[in-house]
């Protein structure tokens, strides 16, 4: 999905002053880029929930809130793109709270019609919903494409 794509879809980015045009700091503008190719290879945020398995989405998940968690000592403090990593950091947090890897070892989120599956499978929906609205603003704010599998979770 284009950039261009991207700002038809969403609203609530006001202008600066008097409608002149803002442009990020190259620095900010490198290091959204950076996050949004780093989620693009993440297929637990867009592929289909019958080719995923819950292990491997909760690991994938660890690997994300590490690589949020490292990307922000690079994000100017208080700035927009902060607000939206600690946003998806935060997104993390809570699908990993409801999605617990092991109990009596072993896995039951992987199990069909368990109740841990259905659990797993309202976590991971609430995940991509968050993640969606916020790489939508980060590619926004800061001009970035967005490739059409990560795209598809960004909301009309």
């Amino acid at each position: 999905m284009l950039f261009s794509e991207i700002t038809s879809k969403l609203t609530g980015i006001s202008c600066p002053v008097f409608g002149v045009s803002w442009n990020p700091p190259a620095s900010q503008r490198t290091v959204a880029r950076k996050i949004i190719t780093y989620l693009e290879g993440k297929r637990v945020l867009y592929e289909d929930l019958n080719d995923e398995f819950a292990c491997s989405c909760v690991k994938s998940v660890l690997e994300i809130k590490d690589f949020l968690t490292n990307q922000i000592s690079d994000i100017k403090e208080n700035s927009e793109l902060e607000t939206y990593v600690l946003g998806m950091r935060t997104a993390c947090n809570a699908f990993l709270s409801k999605c617990h890897l092991e109990r009596e070892n072993k896995c039951e989120y992987c199990h069909v019609g368990t109740i841990e599956n259905m659990m797993f499978t309202v976590a991971l929906g609430q995940l991509r919903t968050s993640f969606g609205v916020m790489i939508g603003q980060i590619a926004k704010t800061f001009g970035a494409d967005v490739e059409d599998s990560l795209a598809q979770i960004i909301p009309d």
